[in-house]
């Protein structure tokens, strides 16, 4: 199993979460290199991406995802639909 977590979560739960407070992020069609010096949670509103990870672990998301990127993570992102999340680090 891999260091990269996907999970679909009921409405209670990003409720219980507050996952409407946390900041959004949104970038267009791309592909760049990202290392995590800490851990992050984010959930996808909408789009799609590919998490390529250095140690060959490749994970896909999209709209509806709650995505846990581990810290020391070095990776690609490769975003094939425009994408808009909330997220959090540590």
């Amino acid at each position: 199993m891999g260091r990269i977590k996907v999970e679909k979560p009921e409405t209670s739960e990003l409720q219980k979460m507050d996952i409407t407070a946390w900041p959004i992020w949104e970038k267009e069609k791309s592909r760049f290199n990202w290392s995590y010096d800490v851990e992050e949670t984010c959930y996808i509103i909408k789009g799609k991406a590919k998490v390529e990870a250095d140690d060959g672990e490749v994970v896909e998301f999209g709209a509806g995802d709650l995505v846990t990127l581990p810290k020391g993570l070095n990776c690609v992102w490769d975003i094939s639909d425009p994408i808009r999340k909330h997220y959090k680090f540590g």
